[in-house]
């Protein structure tokens, strides 16, 4: 990192001229980029020499100046091919960043050459339709609704709270990255990383050589760009990396995790996540390491998750912050009312979010229990308010420090490094609305709003389902049979079809996304036809050849004795059931592809699930044979 360089323009630092001028001063910055932000939560890249963008600067904040293919980016049903125009609209009001390029040297400056990433809007026929633009309208939408529900209003056990001198609604959103890292080369076997993990031999251990120098170096990139870095760390995954005769490290595969403050504005919150998954994979690059942002990367091994933390407050005239969910004695109590219905909200609508959250065959490779990811729509609030404590099997939990009301906060466990973060924070705000409407306009004590929170199933409840529990302090996980999840908490999707299915059936909660006109029903739709088609292809064109390939790898050995016979029978029968057709039978392969072909969705995820099942005991099967030769 070179002190010369200019790696952040801050909003509303500089004016126009003043942007302008900052340029001048850096001629090692030679393109523009637009950013503009799909509903798969792809960003755009492109490049526009600088001194385009300096003639027509002004067309620039217009949407005149520049225009994308839309069948290019992920609008279906929207930007189609017969209407595939976009255009662009720059965003004033977050963070400009500078992404250089160490392998292209300026000739003049003897620098990096350098571009310009300007975060945008989308416009297709005169709206607006990009995840930016989303997020930016929920929260105006979420605010607006606040300042009409709580202005002038007493709410019980909030009385400190002076409302009428509320100004506006402030966001507090960040989010946690982890990822894996790894030498392009490394192979290392799932057994091995397996143990590593139960033994949590990587846990916060001690960085090492180009691990060390690349996480080193990203912190100070990152912290150049004003995203403030608090802790970069290992995470449970990973193996210890081997030392060649020289003293250098190789043969690396090591999980880590990046965490910086969180931002007031939730744009700009979700901005910095896309910047630094573009650095920390420059950074590991130019130190000779793979990066995988992939949910679930190595199947078998601990995935990886992008948490996401909400949470808002209210901003009074004189200046000062009131954070809405914290109560007034935090000894005393959980939350306040309206914390009780920031998080009832989400429990209650988290059918509708959930595709927004886990929209791919990898994200639900993660939500597996064991691995520390969530599996049931399930909070947890601490064993008691003065004893403030973290269950990290639950979906959503309470975030809370005696010392810092201001730190109080909800922490989704569900995303991963791919989750689109503008579209789930959006998800987040206005089904918490939901419940902050239930809480208020019924006059609620947070007393009764814990009661019901706390609810058994089979209970009365006003807002929350009966047949429903909604808060657990145990391990779901160990402490629960996988029925008895099911039966609590619902049964969670095990698909992308079956999570679309489920979001479907829900017609009213969909409400709560689309009442605002931010998520409208298009958007819905649009989001709904991209994950499926995703699901469809990635199944097609990436499953089955990768389950028909791993099933060539099980090869008969020498056997010893008539148990190994007897093994390898029932290792061949699985492998035959999976990928190879008989006279009498069609493999799972087959009938899943047919299944696709045919539109049988339900079949489909179906024979997935199936087929997960029966490759794991296909390896299970495997293992046990191939252990027992020795010859």
């Amino acid at each position: 990192m070179k002190k010369e360089l200019l790696y952040c323009i801050p909003a509303g630092r500089y004016g126009k001229e003043g942007v302008l001028s900052l340029l001048a001063q850096h001629p090692e910055i030679r393109f523009v980029s637009l950013i503009g932000i799909d509903l798969a939560g792809n960003d755009t890249d492109e490049r526009i020499p600088i001194e385009v963008f300096k003639e027509e600067y002004d067309d620039f904040f217009a949407g005149k100046a520049v225009q994308t293919d839309g069948s290019s980016v992920v609008f279906m049903n929207i930007a189609t091919l017969n209407d595939a125009r976009v255009d662009y609209v720059a965003d004033s009001t977050v963070n400009w960043y500078i992404d250089y390029n160490d392998e292209n040297i300026d000739e003049a400056t003897g620098l990096p050459v350098g571009t310009l990433r300007i975060p945008s809007f989308l416009i297709h026929n005169g709206d607006f339709i990009d995840s930016r633009s989303i997020l930016k309208k929920s929260c105006e939408y979420v605010a607006d609704e606040l300042m009409k529900l709580l202005v002038g209003k007493k709410i019980k056990g909030m009385e400190y709270v002076p409302f009428n001198d509320i100004q506006d609604i402030v966001f507090t959103t960040g989010t946690e990255l982890e990822f894996w890292v790894k030498t392009p080369s490394e192979k290392e076997t799932v057994r091995h990383l397996s143990t590593s993990q139960r033994l949590k031999e990587q846990y916060w251990q001690r960085m090492r050589g180009n691990v060390r120098t690349a996480m080193e170096q990203v912190i100070e990139e990152l912290d150049a760009r004003g995203m403030h870095v608090e802790m970069g760390h290992k995470e449970v995954g990973g193996i210890k990396p081997k030392l060649d005769d020289t003293g250098h490290i190789f043969d690396v595969c090591e999980q880590l995790e990046l965490d910086w403050l969180f931002s007031t504005n939730p744009l700009q919150a979700a901005d910095n996540e896309l910047e630094a998954r573009i650095i920390v994979r420059e950074v590991f690059r130019r130190n000779g390491l793979d990066v995988s942002f992939k949910a679930k990367p190595i199947l078998g091994v601990a995935g990886s998750g992008e948490h996401t933390h909400v949470g808002f407050a209210a901003r009074l005239k004189n200046g000062k912050l009131i954070n809405l969910l914290a109560p007034e004695n935090l000894e005393a109590d959980y939350l306040s009312v309206v914390g009780y219905g920031f998080i009832m909200g989400i429990l209650k609508n988290y059918e509708v979010i959930n595709p927004f959250i886990t929209s791919t065959t990898d994200a639900f490779n993660r939500l597996k229990p064991g691995f520390e990811a969530p599996v049931c729509i399930v909070t947890s609030l601490g064993h008691k308010p003065e004893l403030p404590s973290r269950n990290r099997s639950i979906l959503i939990g309470l975030v809370r420090d005696l010392g810092s009301p201001k730190a109080t906060r909800f922490e989704l466990r569900a995303p991963n490094p791919f989750t689109n973060t503008y579209l789930a924070v959006s998800c987040l705000y206005l089904t918490a609305l939901d419940g902050i409407r239930y809480a208020v306009e019924g006059d609620k004590t947070a007393e009764e709003l814990l009661k019901e929170l706390s609810k058994k199933a089979g209970e009365e409840s006003e807002y929350l389902e009966k047949e429903r529990e909604y808060r657990c302090e145990q391990n779901v996980f160990e402490d629960f049979t996988q029925e008895e999840r099911d039966a609590l908490f619902g049964k969670p999707p095990a698909t992308v079809w079956e999570n679309v299915k489920i979001m479907q059936s829900e017609s009213e909660k969909i409400k709560t996304l689309t009442q605002s006109g931010a998520i409208t029903d298009d958007i819905v739709n649009s989001f709904v036809a991209s994950i499926l088609y995703r699901w469809e292809n990635e199944l097609m064109d990436r499953l089955i050849p990768a389950t028909k390939a791993a099933i060539k790898q099980y090869k008969k050995l020498t056997h010893e004795n008539t148990i190994d016979d007897e093994r390898w029978e029932k290792v061949n029968k699985k492998r035959i059931e999976l990928g190879k057709d008989t006279q009498r039978e069609k493999s799972i392969c087959t009938q899943l592809k047919e299944a696709l072909e045919n539109g049988d969705y339900d079949r489909a995820s179906d024979l997935q699930i199936e087929m997960a099942r029966k490759v794991e005991s296909l390896e299970d099967a495997y293992r046990v044979y191939a252990e027992n030769i020795i010859g």
